[in-house]
């Protein structure tokens, strides 16, 4: 079977169902040079901790939905006012 090189990954050739078929395989990660995530490791842990608290207070509500819609209608109240729109709670 043929195999076509490209700097990002090949092309096969290959059989399937009876009929000839090409599959592109990307070049295994992690790529060269490898992605420097140094700068961000910092802001990444802090949106990771943060997520993590959501989910802790998630847990206590007695009603999630509630509190979602809530969040919804005190949000949407702003979002008309940039609209131009007056609308209350």
């Amino acid at each position: 079977m043929p195999v076509f090189e490209t700097r990002l990954g090949r092309y096969e050739t290959t059989a399937f169902g009876g009929e000839k078929v090409r599959a592109y395989v990307p070049r295994p990660l992690p790529p060269i040079p490898p992605i420097d995530r140094g700068p961000l490791q910092a802001d990444l842990e802090v949106a990771n901790q943060a997520v993590g608290r959501l989910d802790g207070i998630a847990s206590v509500l007695p009603d999630p939905l509630l509190f979602l819609c809530m969040y919804v209608r005190k949000e949407a109240l702003p979002s008309s006012q940039i609209e131009g729109t007056q609308s209350s709670l």
